[in-house]
């Protein structure tokens, strides 16, 4: 693979492994004619296989771009598709642009009485054909427009196509966590090291929600049992507890029985008698005599 970019901005073996594994590289059956250039072969099933060197190129140029933007927020990211909603959520709020995840409103950049109107300079979409709208409108007040682009995909209007794979949760993620790492490193606000951005490539992949849920309820019934397992038992413990008719020690120890002893009228041989042994407590407890037999 042959690059035209300085040797600081080239891809790295582990960069070029990470593309290879999201599966950027795999296009579909159909190719639009302007997206020939970027398509390296065609496999025997058909699937058209789109240049590696080429969508890093694009990546690069595409982040020079943005990175020419004075204010951040200037920027707008879109993404109509679920795939790509939660990742342009995270390009936002990493790099200080502005997100519109999920259904465009028409008007946003050419009716100005809509709440939502926005006037940005450059905007970025996943896909030109699920964010025509968004497209359509950024030609008519004259926007630049940068698209992920497959290799079915129109580029009508597009200004900058980064050809990828748009269809793929994980390749998807995998462009945006790059594009956003590379405009943070022209930025200068991370170094240009392995290690530089603490984020990680996971947070920009799209998350079901269904699998969301079950994780949450999982990680409850574990916080749970470990909560259980690790409560004192010691006020449940009944193993130490006096046998039936005994002496309590906890009562001989605190006094209490002493004081019962000399409370009771027949002295401390009532109050130590055992319930069941006659006297009071066996008069009490035979049936009544009633004067009716």
């Amino acid at each position: 693979m042959s690059s035209k970019l300085p040797t600081v901005l080239s891809p790295t073996d582990e960069e070029i492994q990470m593309l290879l594994a999201a599966n950027c590289h795999i296009g579909t059956k159909n190719c639009d004619k302007h997206m020939e250039p970027y398509v390296w072969k065609r496999r025997p099933d058909g699937i058209h296989i789109i240049n590696i060197g080429k969508t890093w190129e694009k990546l690069v140029f595409a982040a020079r771009i943005i990175a020419a933007v004075e204010n951040p927020n200037d920027v707008c990211v879109i993404s109509a598709r679920p795939y790509g909603q939660r990742a342009v959520l995270k390009y936002a709020a990493n790099t200080g642009a502005q997100a519109i995840a999920g259904r465009f409103t028409p008007g946003n950049f050419t009716n100005y009485i809509t709440r939502s109107f926005k006037e940005p300079r450059l905007i970025i979409v996943t896909d030109p054909r699920v964010d025509h709208q968004a497209i359509r409108e950024a030609s008519y007040v004259n926007i630049p427009v940068i698209a992920l682009c497959d290799t079915d995909a129109p580029l009508k209007f597009v200004d900058v196509a980064i050809p990828t794979n748009n269809k793929s949760r994980h390749s998807i993620g995998l462009i945006w966590w790059l594009l956003a790492r590379e405009v943070l490193r022209l930025r200068g606000t991370i170094p240009r090291t392995s290690d530089g951005w603490s984020v990680m490539v996971d947070m920009f992949f799209y998350r079901d929600p269904e699998e969301v849920e079950k994780e949450q309820q999982e990680a409850a019934q574990t916080k749970a049992v470990g909560q259980e397992e690790a409560a004192p038992l010691s006020e449940w413990d009944v193993t130490s507890a006096p046998q039936a008719g005994g002496v309590n020690p906890a009562l001989v120890e605190g006094g209490v029985l002493d004081w019962a002893a000399e409370a009771a009228p027949g002295g401390a041989e009532w109050a130590a008698e055992p319930a069941v042994g006659g006297g009071w407590a066996a008069e009490a407890a035979a049936p009544a005599q009633s004067g009716w037999d």
